[in-house]
Parts: C-alpha cells; structure tokens; sequence
C-alpha cells in the first residue's frame, strides 16, 4: 500500500534516525527520470518524439537530448514540450515534479496562463500568443 506524501512528511518530521526512516521508506520514494517519465507519457498518449517536439516549437537536436536524458530542460521548455505532448493538467505537474520544478501554482499569473492555456488545449503559439499579450515571457 502506497502512502501519501502527507503520511511521508509526518513521518520525516517524528524519526529521529534518517537512515532507518530511508531505508523504511525507500519504495515509497520514488526515483524515475524526466526520459523515462517522458517515454510512459508517450506511449500513453501515443505520440512520437519527433512529432512532440514538432509541437512544442523546439529544437530537433535539443528536443531529443530532452527525450535521451542528456539535458533536462529549463522550466518553460519542458512546458513547451508538455503542451507539444498535449498533457492534462495533472500530467504536467507530475513532469514539473520529477524535473524538480515547482508545480503550476494558479496565482502566479504566468502559470495561470498556462493552466488556462493546457485546460483548453492551446497549442504553444496560441499559448505564447496570450503570455506576450499579458507582457509575460513566452515558453520560447
């Protein structure tokens, strides 16, 4: 049975050994890479590398090393590449969190943007559109 990162952080909170709480709590800690994340949600979603990338406005190259695991992407790319893959809401928090990203936060008005933008399925020159009209920065 899975628990919950609330259960987790009581947990860390209360233990006065580290190592004992680590090693009692291991599986529970997830280690997946932003590639092999990236590789799930593709084929969820069917959707090719080539044809994400192509929607995301991004690089080739770069697009690739992305998917391979040689780079992870600054914030705004690995947006860019979330709403190229077309990911639900919760599909792209949970990218933003393996990548260590701070999630979506609706009262930051550039994420509202985009929450806005991925709820109504824009594409990333739509998008880019709506944050340069807000005088905000674009995802690329």
């Amino acid at each position: 049975m899975a628990k919950d990162t609330a259960h987790l952080l009581e947990e860390l909170r209360n233990c006065a050994d580290f190592r004992s709480f680590y090693r009692e709590n291991e599986e529970y800690l997830p280690k997946r890479t932003l590639a092999a994340v990236l590789q799930q949600l593709m084929q969820k979603h069917s959707i090719k590398k080539s044809e994400a990338i192509r929607r995301a406005e991004l690089s080739e190259v770069y697009g690739y090393q992305i998917f391979s695991g040689l780079r992870v992407p600054e914030r705004k790319k690995l947006l860019a590449l979330a709403v190229g893959m077309q990911l639900d809401l919760e599909e792209m928090q949970t990218l933003l969190k393996t990548t260590g990203y701070a999630p979506l936060y609706a009262k930051n008005p550039f994420d509202c943007i985009v929450i806005f933008g991925v709820c109504k399925r824009l594409t990333v020159a739509e998008l880019n559109d709506m944050l340069y009209d807000y005088e905000m920065e674009t995802l690329g």
